[in-house]
Parts: C-alpha cells; structure tokens; sequence
C-alpha cells in the first residue's frame, strides 16, 4: 500500500496550488482538455501520446496519459488488497512524476458529495488515498487508474500549444475509459486531419467566386 500512501503528499501540493487566485495571463486551457501529440513532438515518452489535462491556476497543469497501460494490473500491484484483485483492467501509466502515487479517474453521472476534481461533465479526478481506495472497492467497472502524473510549470503548456505540440480538443470521459487504448493517438490524428481539410476546402469555397454551389436543373 506504500505507492498510495504518497498520494497523500501529492495532495496537499495540488491543494496548495489550487488555492491560488491569480490567473495566468493569456492561458488558453482554462478548462480540462483532451491533448493530442502533433506529429511534430518527437520525443521517446511523449509523442503519440494522448492527454487529459486540467489547469490548476497560476498557469500550471496537470495531466495523466490516455494511452500508456502498463503490463501491471491492480492485484499484482497489491496482492494483499482483495478489491484490487477484481479489477482486470491494467494501470496505466500517468505521466513521469509521482509515479509512486496511485490516482482514479472516475465517471460519475451523479457525483453528489463524493465528486473529486471535475475533468468533463461526468467525469473526476481522485487523488487522496481514501478516496482512491474507494473506486477501487466502488467504482472499478467505470474507473481508470493510473501511476504518475504529468507536471507542467507555469507557462510550460501554454509554450508548448503555441510550439505545435500539441492539438487542444474537448475533455470526453468516453475517450478516457475507452476500452482498448490501441491506435487511440492514431485514430484522434485521422480525425483531425480530416475535420481541418473540411475547414479548409469550406473556407476555400467561400473565398473563391469561381467555387459556388450549381442549382440542380432537371
């Protein structure tokens, strides 16, 4: 139980900047994102990788990787913990800190009081180890967990979305728990592409006279 037991520290630091009332100027992931590696981040852990991200305030964030599971699942992890034993599904691996502490993401249509940190509509983060051990004995069939976190500095995200790094979409907690995370990166970029060669052929029409819709003549 020693790696979600470090959770606790982990939290009382996230608190802490949480806590913070001061925006940062021109950020623009106010809101939890999903990231999409562009083909341009060449780089041995993240690229082609698949990110949920949330900001924290003073131009910091926090996210876990979506497609990065290990060969580890809860049981092997904590032989002794029964309920970690029924979870199948393997852990994942979160990001490159902390990747001694145990986090949940778990959807939650009704989340009541038990709601953690809220990511999209129905879906929370959970870092404190009561709360953690919880979906694991509550939650498993609609929970994903992960070792790790990815850290980003003030400003380091921001940075890295203007560097083309990364594409910015909507947080979808369907994409979160998806089942099989094989060729997720690879789908997101297909559909990326082809959304932008659709604004773009629609742009085209509008800007070129010589491109317009013919009424159909019988």
């Amino acid at each position: 139980m020693f790696a979600r037991h470090l959770a606790v520290a982990l939290t009382s630091v996230l608190a802490t900047i949480m806590m913070s009332t001061w925006a940062f100027a021109n950020d623009p992931v106010k809101e939890p994102v999903i990231l999409v590696a562009t083909p341009s981040l060449n780089d041995q852990l993240f690229g082609a990788s698949v990110v949920i991200a949330t900001p924290l305030g003073n131009g910091q964030h926090i996210g876990f990787f979506l497609n990065r599971p290990t060969p580890i699942t809860l049981g092997e992890m904590f032989p002794d913990h029964e309920p970690s034993k029924k979870v199948t599904d393997p852990i994942f691996l979160g990001g490159p800190e902390s990747v001694g502490a145990l986090f949940a993401l778990v959807q939650r249509p009704n989340p009541g009081s038990s709601g953690g940190i809220k990511l999209a509509a129905d879906l929370y983060l959970e870092i404190e180890r009561e709360k953690v051990d919880g979906a694991i004995e509550n939650e498993h069939g609609h929970a994903r967990f992960f070792t790790g976190i990815v850290v980003w500095q003030p400003g380091e995200l921001v940075s890295e979305i203007r560097g083309n790094f990364w594409y910015v979409q909507d947080a979808d907690s369907t994409l979160v728990l998806r089942k099989s995370t094989t060729g997720m990166w690879e789908d997101l970029i297909k559909r990326i592409d082809n959304n932008r060669h659709a604004i773009t052929a629609s742009i085209s029409f509008l800007a070129d006279p010589d491109l317009r819709l013919v009424p159909f003549r019988e």
